[in-house]
Formats: C-alpha cells, sequence, structure tokens
C-alpha cells in the first residue's frame, strides 16, 4: 500500500512532539517533513532528545505541497495566519490542532471547510472531510462523559471539575508553569470561563440537547500529563440503565470506554483512551473522564482523524502502552 505522505507544522512543541512520536512508527505513514521557523537545520532528536536513535529527521523552514495532509501544530489564532500567508494545495488534507476552525461559525477558511473531529461524535463526516479540526483537551474529556446523557434528554444543569497537567499550558513558560510553581501545588483558572466550553455545547447541542448549563472549573494540577474529569448532575435513571446507555453509545468506538470500577489517570496516560466511569449517590450522578491531554486530547486524537480521513484502520499507529504505574 501506498504510504500517506504527511507534513507537520510546529514541530518543536509539545503536541507537535507527541505527532512525530506516533507517525515515525505508523505503517502507512511517511514523514515528508516537519517546519518550525526557530529550528530549521537543527536534528528533530536535538530538539526532542527521546527520538534519539529513533528518527534522522530535520526540521525544516520550507514548505512542500507533495504531501497528502498537513497537520497544524501552532499555537490558537496562528493556524488560520499560516493558512492565510502560506498557499496549501487544494489536494491536501488539513488536520489543525488549534482552535481556530472548531466553532461552527469559524469552520470555513477560503475555500476549506473544516470538520470537527471528534470521532464518537462525528465519525461519518470525518470519513469524508478534508480537513479537520481537533478538538481540545478538556472539551474532548468532558464531551464523552456527557454526550451519551445529552442524546437522551437527560442534560439540564451540569458542575463539571477537571485538572490538568502542565503539558497542557504548551512550552512557553509562564509564571505558572515553571517547576518551582506547580511542584506541591494546585490552583483554580478560567472559573465558568473557559473557551472550551463553545465547542462543548456546540457538540452537546448537535445530539439533541437543549442549551445545557456547563459550570466549569478547571484546575492547574502539579503533574505533567493528563486530565481528570468529574461532572455532576440530578439524574433520575438507575445506574443500571445508565450503564447500558453509555455501553450502547460508546459500542464500536476504540478508544472510548466505560468502566466498572474506580478509574485513575494512569490507566490513560501515553495512550488514546478515554475511560468514563459512573457513580450514583440518590438522585445525584457523578461522571468521571480520564485522558491524556497531548493524545486523546491532541495529538493521538488527530492522528485517529487521520486513518479515518484516508481510510486507514482506526487503531493504526495508536497501539500505545499506558505508563501503568
Amino acid at each position: 500500500m501506498k504510504k500517506i505522505k504527511v507534513g507537520i507544522v510546529g514541530g518543536a512543541g509539545y503536541t507537535g512532539g507527541e505527532l512525530i512520536r506516533l507517525l515515525i512508527h505508523h505503517p502507512d505513514v511517511a514523514v515528508s517533513f516537519i517546519h518550525s521557523r526557530s529550528n530549521a537545520g537543527n536534528v528533530v532528536s536535538n530538539v526532542h532528545q527521546d527520538l534519539i536513535g529513533e528518527t534522522e529527521l530535520q526540521f525544516t523552514g520550507e514548505l512542500s505541497q507533495e504531501i497528502d495532509v498537513l497537520f497544524l501544530c501552532v499555537g490558537h489564532g496562528e493556524a488560520k495566519k499560516f493558512l492565510a500567508e502560506n498557499q496549501v494545495d487544494e489536494k491536501i488534507k488539513v488536520i489543525d490542532l488549534s482552535q481556530d476552525f472548531r466553532l461552527s461559525q469559524s469552520s470555513q477558511h477560503a475555500a476549506r471547510r473544516f470538520v470537527y473531529g471528534l470521532p464518537e461524535l462525528n465519525r461519518e463526516q470525518i470519513k469524508t472531510a478534508s480537513n479537520i479540526a481537533n478538538p481540545g483537551c478538556f472539551a474532548t474529556g468532558i464531551q464523552l462523559g456527557l454526550l451519551p446523557l445529552a442524546k437522551v434528554g437527560l442534560l439540564d444543569e451540569v458542575h463539571t471539575t477537571g485538572i490538568t497537567g502542565s503539558t497542557g499550558a504548551g512550552q512557553g513558560l509562564s509564571p505558572t508553569s515553571h517547576f518551582s510553581w506547580r511542584a506541591n501545588n494546585i490552583q483554580a483558572y478560567k472559573t465558568l470561563s473557559h473557551q472550551h466550553l463553545k465547542e462543548i455545547g456546540q457538540s452537546l447541542q448537535k445530539v439533541g440537547a437543549k442549551a445545557a448549563d456547563i459550570h466549569f472549573i478547571p484546575w492547574r494540577g502539579d503533574f505533567s500529563r493528563g486530565i481528570f474529569v468529574s461532572s455532576t448532575l440530578t439524574c433520575e435513571w438507575k445506574l443500571e440503565e445508565l450503564v447500558d446507555l453509555y455501553t450502547e453509545f460508546y459500542a464500536g468506538h476504540p478508544f472510548t470506554f466505560l468502566s466498572q470500577k474506580e478509574i485513575y489517570l494512569k490507566q490513560v496516560v501515553n495512550t488514546n483512551k478515554c475511560v468514563i466511569q459512573l457513580e450514583k449517590v440518590g438522585t445525584k450522578l457523578v461522571v468521571h473522564t480520564a485522558i491524556d491531554n497531548l493524545l486523546k486530547g491532541a495529538s493521538g486524537q488527530a492522528v485517529q482523524n487521520m486513518n479515518l480521513l484516508f481510510g486507514l484502520e482506526e487503531k493504526a499507529g495508536l497501539h500505545l502502552k499506558s505508563i501503568a504505574f
């Protein structure tokens, strides 16, 4: 089978590095170039030092049109700017990991229309798309916990908390990303105003939910990677009925699982999985979800979307081992 030729823009950051790690070992992919303005000419393994012995690729400042798909691993606002300033042949599919094209009102860019790339929601649309807007990390974790409830009209008012690792803030230094600040420390931020709330609401309404109120408090955690989310709401359904609902909703989706045991972050770190747990006390339902923010929340999901775009096995290149302990 002819290999898919891939280009990566923004390969020096966290999501770019994860994408490189996945794609250089993907059985159906050939990485044609990895673009980085700040590292052009530098060997990739000099920046992502764990890749020593894995690849001889170098970063480049040049773009090639001889590719099948382009991944944009640039900052929010930069993807739209990149496409405006650089010619990308119409035949090249684009998978964007920023938030620039996720909302329906911003999904059109020139002749390109972006499909929201949450496979558990839009798998069939993704298969026939040319451009994908990869979901946000918190948005992925929260949506996968709530979509089954939204489909049957069980969402009204939801109170959600979620904690994320330091890699969620990107590679650029800020006062809250230094080790001395993060270690042995947590902090709530963007309380009730996180940017992912808009794409969450858009997806929940797509499966039939009315305008549910999602009250979301995100937290900065003192660990490197992973997201753990807990959503609380009132629900009259019995736990057994809810288990059946979630099991049926995610049947056939190879990365999202309902656990009958208490879940924890290390189950999913370094994997493309989302693991969900339901707990019920009286009329209160708590939905826990856990994902790796850099994989199912970013680069892993981007590869999953690529697999769907090109008719590959959905798990190709994503048979990953969790850190477990």
